[in-house]
This record gives C-alpha cells, structure tokens and sequence, in this order.
C-alpha cells in the first residue's frame, strides 16, 4: 500500500503522515528540502531561494522522494506527492486557509505573524510558479485526489484518524 499526502506549507503535511504511517506500521517516507536542507548544511531558506533559480534542486528532491516511495509500502508526505507518485492507492491533499496556515508555521518558527503571513503568501506564488514551470502541475488543482480534508478546525490526529478509515476501508489496510 503506498499512500501520498499533499498539501501546502502550514497544512500539517510531515505531522500527518506521521501519524498515518504510524498507526497503520507503514514506512514514512516525507523527504524535504528541509532534508536536502540539513544533508547540505545550507541554511532552508537559502535553498528555497536557490531552487528558484536552478530547477535541479527541485528535480532531485521529486525523483528522490519517488524512489524510496517506489521501494514498498510507505506514506509519501511532500508539496507534490499525489502528482509524483502516480501509483499511489490512495492520495489525500490537505487544505487550510492562508491565515491558519502562517498561524501555525509562526508557532512554530516564531518571528513577527505579519511577516511570517507575507513571507507564507509569497512561498505558495512563488512554489505555484516552479511547479508549473518545472512539471506543468498547478498546485491549486488537485480535485483528481482521493480526499480533500480542511485542516482549519482539526487536530492531526483527527485528520490522520480520517485518512486511516478510509485507508482500512478502501485498501483493506490492518
């Protein structure tokens, strides 16, 4: 069973796939350039920047994460997972409005809200332009998924809770 989880930043992509490998003792796989970020030692925003500039970074990173989903059963949590790994059995995107979404990034990175907001706003243009540029993927359709959840007024372990359900009912998952 592989499962892809999408969404963009602040929508609880990495905590949610967690959360559903774990309760259904499957494999994460949630590759980011966070984690392109610390094997490099460049500093995430340097590289977001540099990856504006050179589509390689980009490239690596999709190919990368669809390799070791491609290695057996796992959650794919990443921006593009349900447009990567085509093959996947079941493909939910996280949603939550652009407010929410920079509340929690700020919790958890600190810094002023309104610049976190702008800075937030700013990365979804900006992640929107590469995709498109990159693979032709506009990051704001995404009705061919399996789920759509709104993560606005839900914990993580309610929206893993859904994603699990339906996984065991539909994939036959333990």
């Amino acid at each position: 069973m592989q499962i892809a989880i999408s969404g963009k930043s602040g929508c609880g992509n990495s905590t949610v796939s967690r959360l559903v490998a774990e309760q259904l003792g499957l494999r994460l796989v949630n590759y980011t350039f966070h984690s392109i970020a610390e094997e490099h030692r460049i500093d995430f925003k340097q590289l977001c920047g540099m990856a504006e500039d050179d589509p390689g970074w980009d490239r690596y990173l999709d190919r990368r994460q669809v390799e070791l989903a491609r290695e057996g059963p796992c959650v794919l949590g990443s921006r593009l997972a349900v447009w990567m790994l085509e093959e996947a059995d079941l493909k939910v995107y996280l949603t939550a409005p652009l407010e929410v979404r920079a509340a929690r990034i700020h919790q958890r990175e600190n810094g002023r809200y309104e610049e976190v907001l702008a800075e937030t706003r700013s990365r979804d243009e900006r992640d929107r332009a590469r995709y498109l540029n990159l693979y032709g993927i506009d990051n704001n359709k995404y009705g061919f998924v399996d789920m759509v959840i709104d993560t606005e007024s839900l914990t993580p372990q309610e929206i893993a809770a859904q994603i699990v359900e339906t996984a065991r009912a539909r994939l036959g998952a333990p």
